[in-house]
């Protein structure tokens, strides 16, 4: 089953490094990542997508949450979240064909980006499975390129990936982890102390 993860962090150089290290050693099932910014100062949002058991999602979640500058993780259930994939798509076209591929677009709620004598390029936003069923329909006509984005997340109603707890709070806590994550003689040995304030 395939799980949406919605993960805060702070907007600095080589976090998201870290992240993807983190996936790449445990050997996490990952079908999609994209990172944006958010409307807050110096934060950014990354959506993963996990292809697990819940297990697996706790494990992802819980693997996030030892990284440095992340603030704050959210397992987004569809049943609670709007979920969009974005595709650009170059459809090979002429005088004949042009007008059932646009007809078509307009059905699926694609909208048309460009058109040139041999091509018309689409634009679509919508579940993945929509997406999808979007491509199968273009096929036949000649699909000459495409991109698709990872997957975004958005929790509905009331839900807030973004609030409680308060980010200015959590950014204020990551900077005494860093503190604490400094190795430090205690005239004996060198302790690590690890994210979780457990020596090692």
């Amino acid at each position: 089953m395939k799980h949406t993860v919605v993960a805060l962090m702070e907007d600095k150089p080589g976090v998201l490094n870290r992240v993807v290290n983190m996936f790449s050693r445990r050997a996490f099932n990952i079908e999609s990542l994209t990172v944006g910014h958010t409307e807050l100062p110096h934060v950014s949002r990354m959506t993963v997508v996990v292809d697990g058991t819940t297990n697996d999602v706790e494990q992802v979640v819980k693997q996030l949450y030892k990284v440095i500058d992340v603030l704050k993780v959210s397992d987004l259930t569809e049943d609670k979240s709007i979920l969009r994939d974005l595709t650009l798509m170059k459809v090979s076209s002429n005088r004949e064909t042009r007008g059932e591929i646009v007809q078509i677009a307009q059905i699926v709620g694609a909208q048309v980006v460009d058109l040139a004598h041999d091509s018309v390029i689409l634009q679509i936003a919508a579940e993945e499975e929509k997406i999808d069923d979007f491509v199968r329909l273009m096929r036949p006509f000649g699909i000459k390129e495409m991109v698709r984005t990872g997957r975004v997340a958005m929790a509905r109603g009331a839900l807030n990936v973004e609030r409680a707890p308060d980010l200015a709070e959590l950014a204020a806590h990551q900077h005494h982890r860093r503190v604490d994550g400094v190795r430090r003689d205690t005239g004996k040995k060198k302790v690590a102390v690890d994210l979780t304030g457990e020596a090692g």
